[in-house]
C-alpha cells in the first residue's frame, strides 16, 4: 500500500481526529477500570465495584409490576399488538400526542402540581445528553460561552462543547458555604470572561446537583433570575433529577420561580428546562431527553432539530401508558424517595464510623464525600494519587472532584443507586479497611499495598460478627 505524502490533505474531520469528547478524563477512566474488572459475589468477588454511574436501580422492581399488570402498554404483546402498526409508523417529530401530554404531567407532579407545563412546548430528544446539545445549538454559536457553577457534571464538557464549539467558563464555587451559588460568584465569572473577549450567552445550572446532591434554594433562584436578566443571557436549568428529592427541603424548579415571583424582572423567552427520564423513573437506555423552552422560536427550532435523535415511538407509546397512570406514579414516586433516602442513610452512617464526612444533602443518586483528610498534600495531584488507589486497590470506582471542576482537592463523588445490597455492603467493607489501615499506619496511602479479599463467606462473616461497623444495618439480612 503507497504511504500517504507529508503533504497530503487531512482525510478525517477535526471532530472525529480530536479528543473533545473528553474520555480521557479520570471520570471515563474509572468506568474503563471497572469494565475490566467487574465486581460479582461469587465470580469475581475481589473486582472493581462501580460507583462511578449515577443510575437508579432501586425501583426497578416497581416498574416490573407495573408492565406484568398492563401487558397492553407494549406493541410488542399480545395483549398491545393491535397498535402495532399505528405506532410503528408514526414518524411526526412533534411526537406522540399522548406522550408529550404524560410528560408535561408528570413534570408537574415531581414538582408537587406547584405548576404546570404546555405539552405543545414538549421537545423530545435522546437523553438529556442530546437536549442539552441541541439546546445550546439553538442558543448560542461556535466560541460563544456558558457560565457554569462549579463543581458540574463532568459529561457537559462532552455534551455542550464538543460538536457545537462553544465554551463552559467556570464560576467558582466553594465548600466554606457548602458550594452555594453567590451572585459575587457569577458576577466574578462574568467580568473574568468579559476582560478575556468571550461572549457569554447563557448560564447553565444543574438543580437538584450533580454531583452535589444538593437542591437549590428560592433565594439562589431569584439572583440567578435577576442575574440574566439583568446581563440578558439565557438560563438552561438542568432538572434532570427533580423526582429524586428524599427529604426536606423540597426541589423548587425554575418554572415556578417565573410563575410566582412576580416581583422579579424576568423575560421568559430566555428561560429553558432540560429534563429526561433517566433519573427519576430509572430509564436510562430508554434515551429520553425533553427540552421545555419558554421561548417559541427555540421551541420551534429544537424540535426540528429533534429528527436527529427522536425516541422511538414504541418507548413513547409505553411511557404515555406508564405516566398516565395516577395511581402509579404516586406510589412510585413515594416509595423511591424512601428507598433512596435509606441507601443514603445506610452509606452515611457506614462512612461516618471510619470518620468520614459528606456533604448534607437530599436528592439525586449520590453524595459528595469529602477525603481531604486522607491527601497526602492539599493538591489535585495528591487526589489523584488517592484516587488510584482507591481504583486499583480498594478496587472502588469513584469519581474525583477534579473530574467535576471541583476548586477543592479532595471531594469524591459516589454513586450510590446503582447496586443491591451485597454491593453496598462490600464497598463499605472496603472503605473501613482502606481507611482504617491508613489512620492507624498514618502513612500516605499510596505507600502500601491494602488486601481486600472479601469471598462471599468471609463477607457474611464479617458483617454478622458484633465487630461489623453494620451492626443496626436493615441491609445485613437482606443479603442472607
Amino acid at each position: 500500500m503507497e504511504l500517504m505524502g507529508v503533504n497530503q490533505p487531512q482525510l478525517l474531520s477535526k471532530i472525529a481526529t480530536g479528543n473533545g469528547h473528553g474520555e480521557n478524563s479520570p471520570y471515563f477512566d474509572g468506568w474503563k477500570a471497572y469494565e475490566d474488572d467487574p465486581f460479582h459475589p461469587t465470580k469475581n468477588p475481589n473486582g472493581v465495584i462501580q460507583m462511578g454511574l449515577a443510575e437508579n436501580q432501586l425501583t426497578s422492581d416497581l416498574v416490573q409490576h407495573w408492565l406484568t399488570t398492563n401487558p397492553g402498554a407494549s406493541i410488542c404483546t399480545p395483549e398491545g399488538v393491535r397498535d402495532f402498526k399505528a405506532i410503528a409508523n408514526f414518524q411526526d417529530y412533534h411526537g406522540l400526542p399522548e406522550f408529550r401530554k404524560a410528560v408535561a404531567k408528570f413534570m408537574a407532579r415531581t414538582r408537587g402540581n406547584r405548576v404546570t407545563f404546555d405539552p405543545d412546548r414538549i421537545v423530545m430528544s435522546g437523553g438529556a445528553t442530546g437536549a442539552h446539545e441541541v439546546t445550546a445549538f439553538c442558543l448560542a454559536d461556535p466560541g460563544d460561552a456558558f457560565l457554569v457553577p462549579t463543581p458540574y457534571y463532568a459529561g457537559f464538557d462532552r455534551d455542550l462543547r464538543w460538536r457545537t464549539g462553544i465554551q463552559l467558563v467556570p464560576v467558582i464555587c466553594e465548600s466554606s458555604n457548602d458550594f452555594k451559588l453567590t451572585r459575587k460568584a457569577l458576577q466574578d465569572a462574568y467580568k473574568e470572561a468579559k476582560k478575556d473577549n468571550i461572549r457569554i450567552k447563557g448560564l447553565l445550572i444543574t438543580n437538584p446537583s450533580n454531583p452535589l446532591g444538593t437542591v437549590m434554594d428560592r433565594e439562589t433562584l431569584r439572583t440567578v433570575v435577576s442575574f440574566i436578566n439583568e446581563k440578558h443571557i439565557h438560563l438552561v436549568s438542568d432538572e434532570i433529577y427533580a423526582g429524586t428529592v428524599f427529604c426536606h427541603p423540597g426541589f423548587t424548579s425554575i418554572s415556578e420561580i417565573i410563575e410566582e415571583e412576580t416581583d422579579i424582572e424576568c423575560d421568559r423567552d430566555l428561560i429553558h428546562i432540560v429534563y429526561s427520564l433517566s433519573k427519576d423513573m430509572g430509564f436510562p437506555g430508554f434515551r429520553v431527553g425533553i427540552i421545555y423552552s419558554y421561548n417559541d422560536a427555540v421551541v420551534n427550532c429544537a424540535r426540528k432539530m429533534s429528527s436527529f435523535g427522536l425516541v422511538s415511538t414504541q418507548t413513547q407509546h409505553l411511557i404515555a401508558s406508564m405516566l398516565s397512570d395516577d395511581e402509579f406514579v404516586g406510589r412510585f414516586l413515594e416509595e423511591s424517595a424512601k428507598r433512596l433516602a435509606k441507601r443514603y442513610g445506610v452509606f452515611c452512617r457506614g462512612l461516618a464510623q471510619v470518620g468520614i464526612k459528606c456533604l448534607a444533602s437530599n436528592a439525586g443518586l449520590f453524595l459528595w464525600m469529602d477525603l481531604r483528610r486522607l491527601l497526602k498534600k492539599p493538591t489535585f495531584d495528591a487526589e489523584m494519587e488517592l484516587w488510584r488507589v482507591i481504583i486499583h486497590q480498594v478496587k472502588i470506582n469513584i469519581s474525583p472532584g477534579s473530574s467535576f471542576h471541583c476548586s477543592e482537592p479532595g471531594w469524591f463523588r459516589v454513586c450510590y443507586a446503582n447496586m443491591d445490597d451485597r454491593a453496598v455492603e462490600v464497598s463499605l467493607a472496603r472503605m473501613r479497611t482502606f481507611v482504617s489501615q491508613n489512620t492507624e499506619a498514618k502513612k500516605p496511602c499510596s505507600q502500601r499495598k491494602l488486601r481486600l479479599s472479601f469471598s462471599s463467606r468471609r463477607l457474611d462473616e464479617f458483617l454478622l460478627s458484633p465487630h461489623s461497623p453494620f451492626p443496626q444495618s436493615p441491609l445485613v439480612k437482606a443479603t442472607t
